[in-house]
């Protein structure tokens, strides 16, 4: 692409396409602008940590501290990592503080405001883009050479990171006089020609070096000094006051008269006619973006659609009319902010979350479960290979086994002699045990979805590595005469646990079939569709896993009796029925309201939004 001046224009852009029919041009942003936001963002990060363990050992100290402040302490620390990003662009418009600084947005491929769940996306997904840790390369890669410069999460989102306010010179007729001034003026008496050339000259001129800026007043000046002989020595001031002086006229009731109306000066003249409009239109804008649309009374809230329509169809007319890449961009801006404030996601109440967690996501579970039968499949296809290796080969439990699990198994038979359990906390620590848990556990449920975007291989290893790895325990466990010592630690908590492994997995499967294997429909479009489902596949399994977290830190952790093990293992089961039913029951409330079936993948209610360009 080039510009008027020759060069060419290096920078990237997507078009999207509004309801109205009209095209908007956006750019995307590059690779150094969104490190700069990512930097930002990660430092603000750090100062929230920072000031998050100050204040829990302030607290502490005052109060004499306790395990629930410690507890608290932990997940609201393992929240920030990725609720910071989703918590901003999800329902902060796409921005989070360090992209609002830098002036970038993340917006879906459609232009239409990022949902929810697509920030949820992209944001776990940055563990992908770490690799190899901790460099961020596949991520920079991605956003280096994507077209569209996306990085892994972008693409399984349907996202786009795009400029919110390209650094452009301030248009010349900014601060013009009215058309009634430029009634007092008469005529234009620049051809339409020398009137654009004095345009573009002026609009640029901030971003030139002083010499280059000088040496093309100069000539310009010579070529219209014949008409206006004040430019001859005045340099750009006089210049800037012939353009204001012209445009005057030229919105003034005497524009008709004088040379034949070129492309360029009819968008010239067009842009001159409607720039208050413009303004007002601008000035509404400010306010939504400060207050949201709910600060708008009824009146004003369809004064401001019928504006937007309006804008609409002027940036239309002025890319019709041939108006300047000044004026272009600026009614782009315009209307793409318009756009992504009246096509806005549905409301984030309270009601929609419990939707989601409740429904939803045991939903999209009982949707994908051939999918949950092969994580199941790969995990325990492992496991009972590494139980039956060990139990034959007991000699090569000491190299492949850690130190502490040989440990714990040598002073097993004479725990379980004194009645005492595989783990025991203190119970004034369970609180902190059992948020440890749930941090790592959900960890590396998110690290086995977000492994899926590899082809599915990232998947597939940790799930056959943590299968192989309970085998082997298991097995060098009842080489020793303990595995029922270790069953009854596991019995508790060990079904829901297992089960959100095999379902984050599962997740995982989902993305990399995408890829492997997208159907009828294209690999761009299979993981954005997958990936809506994929999603609440990973809530569903964060669901279970803070209940298993809890069992484990507070049940299996204490010193209760087989009996109780039991039962909290029977309820727990019942409760993952029961959870699975209710998605079931919601799956065939939507059998005939899906947004869209493709190729076996479904788009659910809350997607409809973002899903129009799918």
């Amino acid at each position: 692409m080039a510009n008027q001046s020759g060069a060419r224009d290096l920078r990237r852009r997507v078009r999207v396409e509004t309801p109205e029919n009209v095209v908007l041009d956006l750019e995307v942003a590059g690779l150094g602008s969104r490190a700069l936001a990512a930097l930002i963002d990660s430092f603000i990060v750090l100062v929230w940590i920072i000031a998050v363990v100050l204040l829990s050992n302030l607290i502490g100290s005052m109060t004499g501290g306790g395990t629930w402040l410690g507890a608290l302490t932990v997940l609201i620390l393992f929240g920030s990592t990725f609720g910071y990003f989703i918590a901003y662009e999800g329902f902060g418009r796409g921005q989070t503080p360090g992209k609002r600084f830098v002036g970038i947005r993340v917006v879906q491929g459609t232009g239409h405001p990022l949902s929810v769940g697509a920030a949820v996306v992209r944001n776990l997904l940055r563990i992908a883009d770490l690799f190899p840790p901790p460099s961020y390369l596949v991520g920079a890669l991605f956003v280096a050479f994507h077209p569209q410069g996306k990085r892994l999460g972008d693409l399984v989102a349907g996202s786009i990171v795009v400029r919110d306010r390209p650094h452009e010179a301030k248009p010349a007729d900014a601060l013009a006089p009215s058309a009634e001034a430029g009634a007092d003026l008469g005529a234009p008496e620049l051809s339409d020609e020398e009137f654009v050339l004095l345009r573009h000259f002026l609009d640029r001129a901030t971003g030139l070096e002083a010499g280059v800026r000088a040496r093309l007043a100069g000539q310009l000046a010579a070529r219209l000094s014949d008409r206006a002989p004040e430019v001859a020595s005045g340099g750009q001031a006089a210049l800037q006051t012939l353009f204001t002086q012209e445009l005057a006229r030229r919105r003034g009731r005497l524009a008709s008269r004088g040379a034949v109306r070129s492309r360029g000066a009819v968008g010239e003249q067009f842009a001159a006619r409607k720039r208050e409009r413009w303004a007002e239109f601008d000035a509404q804008l400010a306010v939504a973006r400060r207050d949201g649309l709910n600060g708008f009374d009824a009146n004003t809230l369809l004064e401001f659609a019928a504006r937007y329509r309006e804008m609409a169809a002027d940036l239309a007319r002025a890319r019709t009319y041939g108006a300047s890449p000044a004026v272009i961009g600026g009614l782009e801006r315009s209307v793409s902010a318009g756009h992504n404030l009246l096509y806005r996601d549905e409301r984030k109440t309270l009601r929609r979350v419990w939707t989601v967690f409740a429904r939803e996501c045991p939903a999209s579970v009982v949707h994908a479960w051939r999918y949950v039968l092969a994580g199941f499949l790969l995990f325990t296809v492992p496991a009972a290979a590494g139980y039956t290796f060990i139990r034959e080969r007991p000699d090569l439990a000491v190299q492949l086994l850690p130190d502490q699990i040989l440990q714990r198994a040598e002073a097993g038979a004479g725990r379980a002699q004194e009645g005492a359990k595989y783990f025991e906390a203190d119970p004034r620590v369970r609180p902190y045990v059992a948020t440890f848990i749930i941090s790592n556990n959900v960890r590396i449920a998110f690290m086995c979805f977000a492994g899926g975007v590899f082809l599915g291989v990232g998947s597939l290893v940790l799930l056959a590595f943590n299968g192989l790895a309970i085998g082997t325990i298991s097995g060098h466990f009842a080489n020793v005469g303990l595995l029922g010592y270790l069953i009854e630690f596991i019995v508790g908590h060990g079904v829901l646990e297992l089960f959100a492994i095999w379902v984050a997995g599962a997740a995982g499967f989902l993305l990399g079939k995408s890829l492997v294997a997208p159907g009828r429909v294209s690999r761009s479009e299979a993981l954005v569709l997958n990936g809506r489902l994929a999603v609440r596949m990973v809530g569903a399994a964060t669901v279970l896993l803070l209940v298993a977290g809890a069992i484990e830190g507070f049940i299996s952790a204490g010193g209760w009796g087989l009996g109780l093990r039991l039962g909290v293992s029977g309820a727990s089961l019942l409760l993952l029925v029961a959870y699975l039913a209710n998605g079931a029951r919601y799956l065939r409330e939507l059998k005939d309201t899906v947004y869209g079936r493709r190729d076996g993948s479904i788009v659910l209610r809350g997607d409809s939004a973002s899903a129009r360009g799918a």
